[in-house]
């Protein structure tokens, strides 16, 4: 008895488990149907490069069981003949946000909100790990038969919203099942990007560099929290450390964005798959260098309305060649063997996902490619190439039926299968009835050309080759036209096809309300005409050259070094020597190699400077260009940030800077806070990336900042600490009590949570990082220095500093230098007091003093500003060029490497026409370690090349819009913002 009851519970268990049913069916027959489906004779691509003729896909239970040539099929199978259609896995978007809405934009308060809005989570609302996309999705069957339309059946999504984002959900496009069917994996990823939360209001981060520098501090506080050391609970903490071996998603969004998401990575051992921009083109080396996987976008840009030359010419080339070059993104990633998958973002509409990829495949990416992109990588980025991608055995049904090359224009979408679940798009059982047909109609002949898709054909009919105004509908294998006679009097006629091989026939409507019939017999495939064109439509189209940078002015090969020989120049040393006549300087590996009377050197190119200047590059001390950000104002210090994460080497001001013989610059944080970011020393090497431009073993600087515009006299924030100038100085004497604390804590050894923030601060306190103070006023130019003096440090300069002859004496005790503007006074309050004497003044006490610009414009003209000190003040010619060479390379701690002509230092040169220090002087040749970086012949040609290639796009871009009928974008001109010291960004 005892047996036979656990023998009954036995198989009570083996049944229940078997059926996977303990929820009870109260609705339709219980009984599952196990049958197979076996879609037979079609071209069956297994994998993209796996390809079978006359193949079977043999399917149960929404799974593939074989696939082949020779497959065995059983008895109880649904056999599908697929004679002439072809068979494909169907596509997976690996970066959506389906079915997830996205938060609305939060409406701004009448003052900044500084803290998170929320407890026991991260200090920063834009840091969100802990949102799960399983908990916000809602399946929309509308967009999932979007989808499905352009051949997904697989989309990965998440919360587009904010820094951290969370984790992801994998999602099958099945309207026939339930959630607990077509979510395969509710964990698929966590999320990542450069962008703010739009459902909060949080004033930091502000700025692309803010970002980064948050993104850096929550991987370190991960670290330090996830070993236990953290006093209170952290719930967006603990999310992060829980997913932190999931696959991580980093939304960048262009080249440069890859390049720095990738470098975030690197640092904390983060393998990001990388959602890139599009323009990856441009900058293939660099992309290459990151060996990251992709997500690509491939939403091109439409052409200009350029038929106005008027608003034409507020189109930049940039623009213009991005529209030219951006469709051969695919093909260059392709052939540098990037990995990378396709997506439906950012995309206006999905709809327009087929057309662009076409676009691609003309400009040269491989089919095959196309089909990796869309199937076996998004599948293996996903960590499901075990059950996607492919139709191999064991894997998941989803797969295409169509009637050709998926990728081909004229091929129509039948069916896409998820999960096993048939999905119609378009009847596959529809006719294909395109060709040439003689017409028989209301006793006259037309020729007609049916063209286009199988189940969307377009109409072409000709009366004695005049064509006649026509519509065509086509659906069940009802075909229904009309069109105009010569007297454009309408004809319509509709008829059943049943056989399309040599024509057909049907019900004639004419004219006057009659019914007649009509005849219409094949005579052919499209004709030798439409032939030609598509043969014409298959070239390549035309690209226009990359240059470095990609932009207007660039080069077509970078700059390289080479040795010259400048003969007879008259040289401004800044140094001891003076300025020499009658002076040779030969330029040998980058560097000055001989300075003398007379001098050879084998294989140097050898320049004439008789009559002309040689000096070294101008130096500025105060720059703003080359930035994609300069301040950093959500809180009121941000040390943390890095000028160097967002240098911009695509800034025309480079070029232009060259131009007027600029060779070196400190990018400064802005002026927003009391606290700024550190700075980046760069020399203008024109067409190199942004690490290209960064000086290697450069010396660490940061820029403070006194005065209005920390403590906010110019607008109103309505909270955020110092409002007044005594607050700054309690503000510096607060941090660096911090400063120390951390330091010490760091120094014994014990474990403690790094802080990017007060990392620098040490830095300072240790002398290892150097102060570019903005200043104005002598009350807080005193203030900063009994500060450094109390902590035990130096400033290293006060940038601006319009009233430091006040107190040349005490800088000159102090130690510190000085960067001034030559004659700039009253553009507010604080400058009330400046003098055109200051830099002599600031000079003759023994300041190291330097005429900067903090102006894009001033920048190119440094030479003439340094110049008015010859008049304000009597310096000499020699020392008022000192101010723009030699002495902010001091300043900068360069002085090593440049800033004068001297054996053995960078040969940062200009070759001036006129002398340096005259308004008619022009820069003929600027070099950059021996290379020729601006040269004003060459400038001229550039000039005239940029012309040309402007007409050649628009007529480029006339021909688009009078032959292929694209969508155009109206001219506009962007307005480009030129960095201040006050700008927030």
């Amino acid at each position: 008895m005892k047996k036979t009851f656990i023998l009954a519970l036995l198989f009570l268990f083996i049944g229940m488990a078997n059926a996977q049913d303990y929820f009870p069916k109260n609705d339709g027959v219980k009984e599952e149907n196990n049958n197979y489906v076996a879609l037979t004779n079609a071209t069956l691509y297994v994998t993209p490069s796996q390809i079978i003729k006359n193949g079977t896909l043999l399917i149960q239970n929404g799974k593939v069981v074989a696939s082949g040539s020779n497959v065995n099929i059983p008895k109880n199978s649904i056999t599908i003949d697929l004679q002439g259609k072809y068979v494909y896995p169907s596509f997976i978007d690996s970066y959506s946000g389906f079915g997830i809405e996205k938060p609305k934009r939060q409406g701004g308060g009448r003052s900044p909100q500084y803290d998170a809005t929320r407890e026991g989570f991260y200090w920063n609302d834009h840091i969100m790990p802990e949102n799960k996309g399983i908990d916000k999705f809602k399946y929309e069957s509308k967009d999932a038969e979007e989808l499905r339309k352009l051949g997904f059946g697989i989309v990965n999504t998440h919360l587009m919203d904010g820094i951290a984002r969370g984790t992801g959900v994998l999602v099958a496009l099945n309207d026939e099942s339930g959630d607990a069917t077509r979510i395969l994996n509710d964990q698929s990823g966590q999320f990542y990007s450069f962008s703010k939360s739009v459902s909060s209001n949080q004033s930091y981060p502000g700025s692309l560099m803010g970002s980064m520098a948050l993104l850096r501090q929550v991987y370190s506080d991960m670290d330090w929290y996830a070993k236990g050391n953290s006093k209170t609970k952290d719930r967006s903490l603990e999310a992060m450390i829980e997913n932190k071996n999931l696959i991580s998603f980093f939304e960048a969004g262009d080249k440069g964005n890859d390049v720095r998401a990738d470098k975030i990575g690197d640092q904390f051992n983060i393998n990001y798959v990388i959602v890139g921009g599009g323009d990856e083109y441009e900058s293939i080396e660099s992309i290459k260098k990151t060996n990251a996987k992709y997500v690509i976008p491939i939403n091109f840009p439409s052409a200009y309305d350029v038929s106005d030359p008027y608003y034409a010419k507020y189109i930049s080339l940039e623009d213009m060649r991005e529209w030219n070059q951006a469709p051969q993104n695919l093909k260059v990633l392709s052939e540098n063997g990037i990995t990378f998958a396709l997506t439906t973002h950012e995309l206006d509409k999905v709809s327009e996902f087929s057309k662009n990829l076409q676009k691609a495949i003309e400009y040269g990416f491989n089919k095959t490619k196309a089909l990796e992109a869309l199937t076996t990588v998004p599948a293996s980025l996903l960590g499901q190439s075990n059950s996607l991608g492919t139709l191999e055995s064991g894997k998941w049904a989803n797969f295409l039926i169509t009637s050709g090359d998926i990728f081909d224009k004229e091929t129509t979408l039948y069916e896409n299968w998820v999960q096993g679940k048939k999905h119609v798009i378009n009847d596959k059982d529809t006719k294909d009835i395109r060709g040439v047909y003689s017409l028989s109609a209301g006793g006259k002949n037309y020729e007609m050309t049916l063209s286009g898709e199988i189940s969307k054909p377009k109409i072409e009919v000709k009366q004695d080759t005049l064509k006649r105004t026509s519509k065509i509908s086509y659906e069940n294998n009802w075909v229904t036209f009309s069109f105009e006679d010569e007297n454009e009097e309408l004809h319509r006629a509709t008829a059943l096809i049943t056989n399309s091989g040599m024509g057909f026939s049907g019900r004639l409507v004419l004219p006057n309300g009659a019914e007649t019939s009509f005849t219409a017999v094949r005579t052919g495939e499209a004709k030798a005409d439409d032939k030609d064109d598509k043969k014409e439509d298959s070239k390549t189209p035309e690209l226009v050259p990359l240059t470095y940078p990609n932009v207007g002015y660039g080069f077509t090969t970078k700059p390289q070094s080479q040795n010259m020989l400048f003969k007879n120049a008259t040289v401004w040393t800044s140094e001891m020597a003076g300025v020499l006549e009658n002076t040779d300087v030969l330029v040998k590996n980058g560097k000055i190699e001989k300075i003398g009377k007379n001098l050879s050197g084998a294989g140097a190119v050898v320049i004439d400077a008789t009559g002309k200047h040689l000096t070294a590059g101008i130096i500025d001390e105060h720059s703003h260009i080359a930035a994609l950000s300069i301040n950093e104002g959500g809180q009121n210090s941000s040390a943390e940030v890095k000028i160097e994460d967002v240098i911009n080497p695509e800034d025309i001001n480079i070029y232009r800077n060259l131009a007027g013989g600029v060779t070196s610059v400190q990018i400064l944080h802005g002026s927003a806070n009391p606290i700024g970011g550190r700075s980046a020393l760069i020399k203008l090497k024109w067409g190199e990336d942004a690490d290209g431009l960064i000086y290697k073993n450069s010396p660490k600087f940061i820029k403070f900042a006194l005065g209005e515009n920390v403590k906010q006299s110019n607008w109103q924030s309505y909270g955020r600490f110092p409002q007044t100038r005594m607050g700054v100085e309690q503000l510096y004497v607060n941090y660096f009590n911090r400063a120390k604390e951390y330091d010490a804590s760091k120094k014994s050894g014990k474990p403690y949570r790094y802080d990017e923030e007060m990392e620098v601060l040490a830095e300072i306190l240790n002398g290892e990082r150097f102060i570019s103070c903005h200043s104005y006023v002598q009350s807080e130019i005193n203030m900063l220095m009994k500060v450094a003096e109390k902590f035990g440090f130096k400033v290293n300069t006060f940038t601006h500093i319009l009233e430091g002859y006040k107190v040349a004496d005490k800088m000159a005790a102090h130690g510190v230098g000085g960067s001034t503007f030559s004659d700039w006074w009253a553009y507010k309050y604080e400058v009330n007091d400046a003098i055109p004497y200051n830099a002599a003044i600031m000079t003759n006490a023994g300041v190291t003093t330097a005429i900067n610009s903090d102006d894009d414009e001033m920048s190119r003209r440094l030479n003439q500003e340094a110049a008015k000190t010859i008049k304000y003040g009597g310096m000499t010619e020699e020392e008022a060029w000192n101010m723009v060479t030699i002495n902010p390379a001091k300043l900068l701690h360069l002085d090593n490497r440049t800033g004068s002509i001297k054996v053995g230092k960078d040969a940062d040169l200009v070759l001036w026409t006129d002398h340096p220090l005259s308004v008619y002087a022009k820069a003929e040749k600027t070099l950059i370690e021996g290379a020729v970086y601006f040269d004003l012949e060459a400038d001229k040609a550039k000039r005239e090349a940029i012309k040309a290639e402007r007409n050649k796009l628009i007529k480029m871009m006339l021909s688009e819009k009078d032959n292929n009928g694209g969508k155009k974008r109206p001219p506009m001109k962007k307005d480009k913002i030129d960095f201040e010291c006050e700008t927030i960004n």
